[in-house]
């Protein structure tokens, strides 16, 4: 089994659970200038992170078997959202549902939060067929010029994904490429603290397609990393297990952001919505894990998942 890094299940566990937060409509509503700074950083890290994981080294079946149940429940619930989209009165509303607008949104035009499966996808397979036809060149240089004009014709000339998307994920890739271990380009420091702060004071920094938005996913991603170093073992543990099934969390978390927005008028007399974060935060965790074991206990997963078994039993380690 390849062996896991904690640091970086801890860095997707944070970016997750930021994802969750702020794809509740009522706390983005009301802390309009924290999800601007959230949506400046997370998103392009979980990118960088993905592209920095993503294994070319399969031959050609085998990677494209791990594309294909990537696609699977993408597939599933990004018909689900478009369905939804046409009969409830949300923001991006399908106004006329019919094959050709279905087709459109799964395979070119993603509706909703499941754009980031997508993007993983054309991605990622963009990059295996650029690290196969560049491989024997050995040079890096090559490799990041011709990877960065496939996704520029990919976004420019088909639309089909988000060119500064695509090259957050190129630089995870080149990261991998060049053989640099994550956690020595992205370094712990409590001192990234000041600049982060000092340019999420300007709104025109909050936009991951600028260099200050380029810094400052990086300052975020040192800032979490130190915070790791500081976590109890038990905590680390938790949040290494999160981290661990984010696509599980990434495929199912919609249903509950949805679903907890009735609880926005039970916890109205906390004019903060903290409550409300809190307990919506908990119940979309608790449903995502509970319908993943489910799948696993009624033996879908082979079918959904594309194996035995999704959800990995929590063993706490024991320390001496």
């Amino acid at each position: 089994m390849k062996q896991r890094i904690e640091e970086i299940d801890f860095l997707k566990c944070m970016f997750i659970l930021l994802m969750i937060v702020f794809h509740l409509a009522y706390i983005g509503d009301k802390y309009p200038y924290a999800k601007q700074l959230v949506y400046t950083f997370h998103m392009p890290a979980f990118l960088i992170i993905s592209g920095y994981l993503m294994n070319v080294g399969k031959p050609a079946r085998s990677f494209l078997r791990t594309m294909g149940w990537i696609f699977v429940p993408y597939a599933v619930m990004e018909s689900g959202y478009v369905v939804m989209s046409s009969v409830l009165p949300v923001r991006e509303r399908v106004e006329v549902l019919n094959l050709s607008v279905w087709g459109d949104k799964l395979l070119l035009h993603p509706l909703g939060p499941y754009w980031y499966l997508h993007t993983l996808i054309v991605c990622g397979i963009t990059y295996y067929a650029v690290d196969r036809l560049t491989r024997k060149w050995d040079n890096n240089l090559s490799f990041l010029v011709l990877l960065t004009l496939c996704y520029t014709a990919e976004a420019r000339l088909l639309g089909i994904v988000s060119f500064p998307n695509a090259l957050y994920f190129a630089a995870g890739a080149l990261l991998h490429r060049v053989r640099m271990p994550f956690t020595s380009f992205f370094r712990p420091s409590l001192w990234a603290a000041i600049p982060f702060v000092l340019l999420a004071c300007f709104p025109g920094n909050l936009d991951k397609t600028t260099l200050p938005g380029v810094i400052m996913t990086y300052l975020a991603v040192s800032l979490a990393l130190t915070l790791f170093r500081f976590l109890p073992a038990t905590a680390r543990q938790i949040c290494g297990y999160i981290g661990s099934h984010t696509f599980i969390l990434l495929v199912f978390s919609p249903i509950f952001t949805m679903a907890v927005k009735p609880l926005v008028g039970i916890f109205r007399f906390d004019p903060s919505g903290i409550l409300f974060l809190v307990v919506a935060l908990l119940i979309t965790l608790a449903g995502c894990f509970s319908i993943a074991w489910l799948i696993d206990r009624l033996h879908l997963s082979p079918y959904f998942w594309g194996k035995e078994q999704m959800l990995q039993p929590f063993r706490k380690k024991m320390t001496s």
